[in-house]
Order: C-alpha cells, then sequence, then structure tokens
C-alpha cells in the first residue's frame, strides 16, 4: 500500500508544550521543531474517517511513548491534537533472511503496519543517493578517499 500524502503544518508553540512537557522528551525542544514545519503523514493512504499521523519523538522512557501529531480536515476547518501514545506490538519476521521489523507507527492505529505501506517518493531520493554514492566511488571522488596527487606541495621541514 502506497503512503498517505496529507502534509500540514505544525502548531510551534503547542509541539513545543508537548516536546517539553513529556517523559523522556528532548533536552531542548527547539531542536526538534521550527516555526513553520511541514509534516508528512507517515500512514498508509486511508479515507477521511482516520485521522492522519505524524511522529515527532521518540521518547526517552521505558515504557515505549512517543509523541505523534494527529490531524484530520484541512485549513480551517483542521484539527489536530498532539498525543503521547503506545508503539504498535506488530513485527513482521521473515524466516528466510532471519530479519525482524517491528511496527514504526502507534498502537491501534488504522490501516496496514508500517512494513506494508511503501513511500515512493522516499524509495526514489534513497535511490537517487545511492547512484550518486556508486558514481562516485566509481569516479574516485566518494567522502573519504583522497587522492594522494590532489595534495597541495608541502615543503619538508627536515630537508636542508
Amino acid at each position: 500500500m502506497l503512503q498517505c500524502i496529507a502534509v500540514t503544518q505544525v502548531p510551534y508553540t503547542e509541539a513545543l508544550l508537548a516536546l517539553a512537557t513529556m517523559e523522556g522528551g528532548p533536552e531542548h525542544p527547539p531542536d526538534i521543531v521550527e516555526p513553520g514545519d511541514f509534516v508528512l503523514c507517515e500512514l498508509g493512504d486511508h479515507d477521511e474517517s482516520a485521522e492522519h499521523a505524524a511522529h515527532l519523538w521518540t521518547a526517552d522512557a521505558p515504557d515505549d511513548r512517543d509523541l505523534w501529531f494527529l490531524w484530520s480536515g484541512t485549513g480551517a476547518h483542521r484539527v489536530h491534537r498532539l498525543d503521547v501514545l503506545r508503539l504498535c506490538p506488530a513485527v513482521l519476521r521473515e524466516l528466510a533472511t532471519r530479519t525482524v521489523t517491528t511496527c514504526a507507527y502507534f498502537d491501534h492505529h488504522p490501516g496496514p503496519h508500517s512494513f506494508a505501506v511503501t513511500d515512493p517518493l522516499g524509495d526514489l531520493i534513497a535511490e537517487h543517493v545511492h547512484s550518486e554514492v556508486r558514481r562516485l566511488v566509481a569516479e574516485g571522488d566518494a567522502p573519504g578517499t583522497s587522492d594522494v596527487t590532489d595534495l597541495p606541495d608541502v615543503p619538508d621541514p627536515d630537508a636542508p
């Protein structure tokens, strides 16, 4: 299933307050959210009866609760809330590769689990980044690979 494409602006002061008062919140909330920030719904495509949701912060707390921004409607009809919600307990076990993928959404979220949702734009960006890295490595311009011939001439301090 494709990811929902709903986008909305985060209410800055409300988000700061929620981040500052939540258990396990960030030490400096203004580092997490800025005025004018927008979020994209992370859930699978859904109808208007379900709220949109965007993850804002992973709490540093033992009970696996994260801060989510949830909204419905648009413009002047938008209704929103910031809520600290438990993580979804669902896991996907792939026996062939022996990998375990946890659902990245909140408990009782609408629609499919995160591991069944694809983000075509994110996939396109990731493929572009990977192709650029492959190109740079092939050309020898990858970060961390310096060419000795490009170094400036430095006089030897021990030379007479």
